[in-house]
């Protein structure tokens, strides 16, 4: 899909002005710095839409490999249950020079699981009625005469549950140490057969600007700090306590539950290692509503709403026609966010370029800080300083042998390198209406898929995401693109991970590299005005059975 941006604790931070219960809590943080404006470059969590610009020719792509699962029985698209094991940062730690260990949160901003959710106000804004968990709302096809053209399609958000790593200057869950996880929710407010923007007020006051998100962290008791929807309009329960967030450590094993309910869609996760737990469910009761599409208007609406599955299915069909990504569910990382910076200024921009921009200052060297604008009891622990970004030049630490597996010396790997995320595929709740029973299904193909072409059209030769040309993987400038692999063992099963091909206890490699695994250039039909183009937006590679498939026996919660 699209992307987020620099998060978690950004996105409180953004949040904070809007509430009189939280005012008093704000800490001073620069005012341009805006993670959560999806209109912006500083964006680097905000879903990938298939423009690749925005409607102010702005630049707002970022990279998410992602993996994902497939299944035409009922239930696979509205339920996904999975057992995660959090990635372990190196005993080595960062150094200015690059010369030290990699750090998780270098590697990637936040990963994701996602599910498509029906929102009636949201793009292409054809109808403003959507069914929820039903594959009544597939509408793909190209022709605008077809009932089930693209530009059809009932109202589509994202979901992305984003678990956010420990370490540095904006630390996302207001602690150094500990993970967090925030269940977020992405809309486009634009009309399909003109590309009109709401209303200025509502685009200048939501969370995520015209890519308006409702966002709440996953919290012990399920109340939310604050109302989740984009203006935080205070309806439905909330409470500004901190020590209520979820929070998780490293190397720590969960299980993930995402389901619907009569409220809402509802996201559990259990912590097996500390026998801790939180939950959120994206309902009025909890402060989510979406925005009132109304260009005209001089104010913002927003309604309460509860947020459930668009699909009852998950496959190539199983889209939200808002996303530059195919996929329904799935699991993403969220990478390509971090260059080293010697010295930022105090509107956040990097004046003195770090060892990952030795030919100077370019472009995507903004929202950088360094330890000195740590605004946040105690001091950093980390003492260096970046960027955040979408490194959209693929010179940053994403784009080096600095992930887990990518060194042949494996206790050299282990000493600089993170251990890496590992999670099951996903089983879901199979229905059966006449013997009113359920049992837990596995999905039957998965697919790998990277959205690399919309980010090269920012780069030099251009891809052209119309034509395929010049569009290519792995990207210009990266000295490594990371992929998924399979890990196996007899006592734990099947799990997928992410990063090189020397991860001890790697069974299956997808051919090695990221050429082989995320196959060819794959041209999805996107709507344009009044008909439709082919936008060649990722590459994808459909395997065609489940390799890793997970047991009822790993999901023991």
């Amino acid at each position: 899909m699209r992307t987020l941006t620099s998060f978690g604790v950004a996105v409180m931070l953004v949040s904070f002005g809007t509430s009189a219960q939280a005012q008093t809590q704000r800490p001073d943080w620069p005012v341009n710095y805006n993670p959560l404006n999806c209109d912006t470059l500083n964006s680097g969590l905000c879903p990938e839409t298939p423009w690749h610009k925005n409607y102010e020719g702005k630049y707002i792509g970022h990279d998410e490999p992602a993996l994902l699962f497939y299944s035409n029985e009922p239930g696979s698209g509205n339920s996904s249950l999975y057992r995660l094991t959090l990635p372990e940062d190196p005993p080595t730690l960062p150094k200015q020079d690059g010369s030290g260990g990699t750090f998780e949160f270098q590697l990637n901003v936040a990963f994701w699981f996602g599910m498509v959710l029906c929102d009636s106000q949201s793009f292409p804004n054809f109808t403003h009625v959507c069914k929820p968990d039903t594959d009544d709302n597939i509408f793909d096809d190209s022709d605008a005469t077809s009932a089930h053209w693209i530009g059809r399609h009932p109202g589509a958000a994202f979901l992305e549950l984003q678990f956010y790593p420990p370490g540095w200057v904006n630390s996302f869950c207001l602690d150094q140490t500990s993970w967090c996880a925030a269940l977020n929710i992405f809309s486009e407010q634009i009309d399909g057969a003109t590309f009109t923007l709401n209303n200025a007020d509502c685009v200048g006051q939501a969370l995520g600007g015209s890519e308006s998100v409702n966002n709440a962290f996953i919290t012990r008791n399920g109340v939310p700090l604050e109302p989740a929807n984009p203006l935080r309009a205070a309806f439905g329960s909330f409470n500004f306590d901190p020590n209520n967030v979820l929070r998780m450590n490293s190397g720590d094993t969960l299980i993930v539950f995402i389901h619907d309910t009569s409220h809402g869609l509802k996201v559990h996760i259990h912590d097996l290692t500390t026998g801790e737990s939180g939950f959120m469910v994206a309902g009025p009761a909890n402060g989510f509503g979406q925005l009132v599409y109304n260009p005209s208007a001089t104010s913002c609406t927003v309604n309460p709403y509860a947020f459930h599955p668009m699909y009852s299915t998950s496959s190539e069909h199983t889209r939200d026609p808002g996303a530059a990504h195919s996929y329904n569910i799935a699991f993403s990382e969220e990478i390509g966010h971090f260059e080293y910076c010697n010295e930022a200024d105090p509107t956040s921009n990097c004046i003195v370029p770090g060892v990952n921009d030795k030919g100077g200052l370019d472009a995507d060297d903004v929202s950088c800080f360094t330890p000195s604008q740590f605004f946040f009891p105690p001091p950093p622990i980390l003492q260096i300083g970046g960027c955040t970004a979408s490194d959209s030049d693929f010179d940053g630490v994403s784009y080096r042998r600095s992930w887990p597996g990518t060194l042949h010396d494996r206790g050299e790997d282990k000493r600089i390198h993170p251990t890496p995320v590992r999670f099951t595929s996903p089983l879901f709740i199979k229905r059966d209406e006449d013997r009113n029973e359920r049992e837990l299904g596995n999905y039957d193909r998965v697919a790998f898929e990277a959205d690399l072409p919309l980010i090269e059209s920012a780069t030099s030769p251009a891809c052209d995401v119309f034509t395929g040309t010049n569009c290519v993987n792995p990207p210009l400038g990266a000295k490594f693109y990371p992929i998924y692999s399979t890990h196996h063992t007899e006592t734990s099963g099947c799990k997928w991970q992410f990063g090189g091909t020397h991860i001890p206890g790697t069974a299956n490699i997808f051919g090695g590299n990221s050429v082989t695994e995320f196959g060819p250039l794959l041209g999805l039909t996107v709507q344009d005005f009044s008909g439709s183009v082919n936008e060649f937006s990722n590459f994808r590679r459909i395997l065609d059975e489940n390799p890793c498939p997970a047991h009822e026996r790993e999901i023991d919660d």
